[in-house]
Formats: C-alpha cells, structure tokens, sequence
C-alpha cells in the first residue's frame, strides 16, 4: 500500500512512462534493435499469414494454429512497441488512462492466448507424430476452432479482472510508471488502497498459466521424442529432434523470462529496476520475432507454398 501521504486523483487521466528506468541516456541506442526486431514480426507475421491463406494446401491443422499464433504475436508486439519507439525517439512519455489500460488488457490478453496456442501447437504435433494416421480426424476443423475459442475465452476470463480491478482504485499523482509499457505490477503501484489481493491474483494467475502450460507442452514432446526414438530411420530421428528442440528453445524464451520479471518485482527489489523492464521486454518482443522463423521457414511445406505463389 502506498505510504498514507500520498495525494491522491481520482480522476486522474493522463500517466507518464519512464522507458527503462537507469538507462534513458541509452534509449535511442535501444531503440535500434527494438525498432528493427519489431519490423522483423510484422514482415514475417504477415507473410506467414499471406502464405497460409492464399495456398489451399495449408488448409491443415498445424498450420490454422500457426495463423493463430501469428495473429497472437502481432497484437502483442504492437500494443507496446509503437509506444516504447515514441518514448525512446521523441521522449513522448504520456499516455491516456483509457490507453494504458487498453494496452494493458491487451499485453496480458495476448500472452496468455500465446499460451494456450503454444499448448495447442504442442497437442498438434504429439497427434501428427504419435498418431499419425488419425491427425486429421482427431484434429477436425471444429475441434481446431474449439480449441482456438477455449484460449481466447481463458485469456479473457482470466486477465481482464486485472484492468477492471486497477480502473476501479484511485491513483497516485504525480502518475509515473517506471516501466517501458502499462505492465499491471508497475501500475499497480500507483495505486491507493489495499492493493493484496490484486498484487496475488496476478501473481496465481501468472504461475498457474506459465507452469502448467509450460508442463502440458513438455509432456507433449517427451512423448513425442519417445515415440521417435522407436524409428528405425536416424535420418527421421534427426530432423525431428531438431524440430522439437527449436521449438521448446523458443518457447523456454517466451516463459523463461515472463515469470523471472513478475517474480523479481515482487521478490526481489534490491535488483536494478532495468534488469526487470528489460526482462519483461524480452519475453514480449523477442518471441514474436523469432516464431515465423522457426515454425514457418523452417517447415518445408510454407518454404514450398511460398516459392509456388511467387512464381505464380
């Protein structure tokens, strides 16, 4: 709880991020690779997403949830790049309320839908390996689509308590927020109440998606690499390994780092403010960036598409 001589706005409208708190002398030097990893997601989202549509034969499971994760991944990037890349070029550090709590809604919504769809990628690959013959009849167009609105709904039902509960506290004035985006733990602090139980939902909810998403996609490839090592062929052996551990790299940087910030603001507060805003930086910018490029250039059938719709 803030300390009692805090002044407090109810009606406050307007909030000012700092960027990365300790290192706005490097901002326009951050903002280089930060510019450029953002033009990567848009390029490589949106090809992956032109390919899928425009060739029929991707018209396949695996490929509806990577139109899923793609979608996912250019919410999630552009809800807070084009804001940190105003704040790094032009120190434009203000931001609505209505605004950060938009965006704020939307970086937790995103996540936990890249959650889900990660999960639901990971299912998709177990039946395609280790049931092979039934992929298509298991993973049906309405159980595709069933799935898809499960992780939306999930996402829903579970973040959006989070921005009602911080529309509905009085906030702290001056309202400065010590973070690159309206991240909630670093809104929350501005906050003037009992603020317990918003700072320990998030915290479940967070914990409860990160490690049993993360433990369903594990059990997913454990029985994937199981059911490989029973191929008599190495050279099959050796391109699944290299499938499956690409994509467990990828998604060990998607939650790796997300726990690690939300559990350092809470935990540990003698470490540099920017050890946590990069941390949370990294797990929102840089997965996006790098997921076409493993599950879509990397995936013979898309490179294939793609040479065909070019030379049509």
């Amino acid at each position: 709880m803030p300390p009692h001589s805090c002044p407090t706005n109810t009606s406050l409208l307007e909030l000012h991020l700092t960027g990365i708190p300790g290192l706005q002398h490097l901002h326009c030097w951050i903002s280089i690779p930060l510019c450029l990893t953002y033009l990567v997601t848009l390029a490589g989202n949106s090809t992956l997403l032109w390919v899928i549509r425009a060739e029929p034969s991707l018209r396949l499971p695996m490929f509806l949830f990577l139109s899923m994760l793609a979608v996912v991944d250019l919410v999630m990037s552009t809800s807070v790049t084009p804001k940190m890349l105003d704040i790094f070029w032009f120190r434009s550090t203000a931001i609505s309320l209505g605004g950060c709590l938009t965006q704020m809604y939307l970086v937790h919504t995103s996540t936990a839908m890249e959650s889900g769809v990660l999960v639901a990628m990971a299912l998709d690959r177990y039946v395609a390996v280790c049931n092979p013959l039934r992929y298509l009849s298991i993973l049906t167009r309405p159980v595709v689509a069933a799935l898809g609105l499960a992780t939306l709904l999930r996402a829903v039902a579970f973040m959006s308590p989070l921005t009602s509960w911080i529309h509905r506290l009085p906030l702290c004035s001056p309202a400065v927020v010590n973070h690159s985006y309206c991240e909630h733990m670093a809104v929350l602090k501005l906050a003037w109440g009992d603020t317990a139980f918003s700072n320990t939902y998030s915290l479940l909810v967070s914990t409860w998606v990160g490690t049993f998403d993360s433990l369903l996609i594990t059990l997913s490839y454990a029985l994937i690499l199981r059911a490989v090592l029973r191929l008599s062929s190495p050279q099959a052996r050796k391109k699944t390994f290299s499938t499956c551990s690409s994509h467990l790299c990828i998604m060990a940087l998607f939650y790796t780092p997300g726990l690690l910030s939300i559990y350092m603001q809470r935990y540990h507060q003698e470490l540099p403010p920017h050890v946590q805003v990069l941390l949370a930086d990294l797990y929102l910018l840089v997965p996006p960036a790098f997921n076409p490029l493993i599950y879509g250039i990397r995936t013979k059938q898309i490179c294939d598409a793609a040479r065909r719709i070019i030379s049509r």
